[in-house]
């Protein structure tokens, strides 16, 4: 693979964090909508994350000369029709995403960029902690299916997420 490729790809994944970004941006949006706060105040924090990691992909490629560009960012899905379908969504798109990660990191020690390759590694190790909080946060929403009690109890929870 040529760098040309990785460049391309590497522009391409920061499309895709600015896209988690915006998902994760809805997902707020629709907490707040059910008053579930909490929840919306979490997935605040996590879209600011993505935009953070569109950051660390953005300055990587400047740092390198390579050019940046910018794609058009497609409108996520805003409805859920429950708590547990937008986790379970949250988790999808975790997934996702390490699997982006993973192909990025073959791709540049492919094309013998190790300096992409080191970049790479901490998003290697991002996506197994945003993987765990998925997870995590799917398996609590599960357990507090049908119980109004507990579902606010981990709305408060979230609330305090830094």
């Amino acid at each position: 693979m040529s760098s040309v490729d990785l460049r391309a790809e590497f522009n391409r994944q920061m499309n895709q964090e600015l896209r988690n970004a915006y998902l994760y941006l809805a997902m707020a949006a629709y907490f707040d909508s059910l008053s579930l706060t909490g929840f919306a105040h979490y997935f605040k924090v996590q879209a600011r994350e993505e935009l953070g990691h569109a950051m660390k992909f953005y300055e990587f490629m400047v740092d390198r000369g390579w050019e940046v560009e910018l794609q058009d960012v497609p409108k996520p899905k805003t409805k859920w029709g429950s708590v547990l379908e937008a986790a379970e969504d949250f988790l999808a798109a975790e997934t996702e995403n390490t699997k982006r990660i993973w192909r990025l990191v073959d791709l540049a020690r492919g094309a013998g960029d190790k300096a992409a390759e080191s970049f790479l590694q901490w998003f290697v190790s991002e996506q197994v902690e945003e993987e765990k909080s998925a997870s995590e946060l799917l398996a609590k929403v599960r357990m507090a299916r049908d119980q109004p009690a507990a579902l606010l109890a981990l709305d408060r929870a979230l609330a305090e997420r830094k």
